[in-house]
């Protein structure tokens, strides 16, 4: 799984899962606080459909962190104020780049939350599709009642 498959699935998974996934790397390896938990702003950047251009939509407050296990640099960055899920990210993030043992365990425990994730992500696009409605008749697919 690369690294942003992997961001992905951290960030919209429960919080549980990154916590768990740092401390265990805290509880056996040394973890140097190379930064911690420093807000930002980036610029975000959009590609335009019709003519393919490139343009800057606004700024994003986003939290980053970075930290070294094992000689290993991490990096964590997340949007909003959550400075607790960055330094997370950035430990996790080290110990995938130094190739700790414990990450050889995290590739199916990653795996599972992506599925979980992609399941979330599928029941919720069909309550989402069964609210469409036929502009030509003015139908929703399903009487509005039904959905509650």
């Amino acid at each position: 799984m690369d690294r942003r498959r992997r961001t992905k699935v951290l960030v919209l998974s429960r919080p549980e899962l990154r916590k768990e996934l740092a401390g265990e790397i805290a509880e056996a390896h040394e973890i140097v606080e190379v930064e911690r938990g420093r807000q930002a702003l980036v610029m975000l950047k959009l590609r335009e459909g019709g003519r393919n251009g490139l343009f800057y939509a606004g700024e994003l407050l986003v939290s980053e962190a970075k930290a070294q296990v094992d000689g290993a640099i991490g990096l964590g960055l997340v949007a909003g104020e959550d400075a607790e899920a960055a330094w997370d990210l950035a430990v996790i993030d080290a110990a995938f780049n130094a190739a700790l043992p414990e990450t050889l365990r995290w590739e199916a425990v990653l795996l599972e939350a992506e599925s979980r994730i992609a399941s979330q992500e599928a029941d919720e696009a069909g309550r989402v599709a069964a609210t469409a409605v036929n502009f030509d008749s003015m139908q929703t697919e399903r009487p509005l009642w039904a959905l509650i």
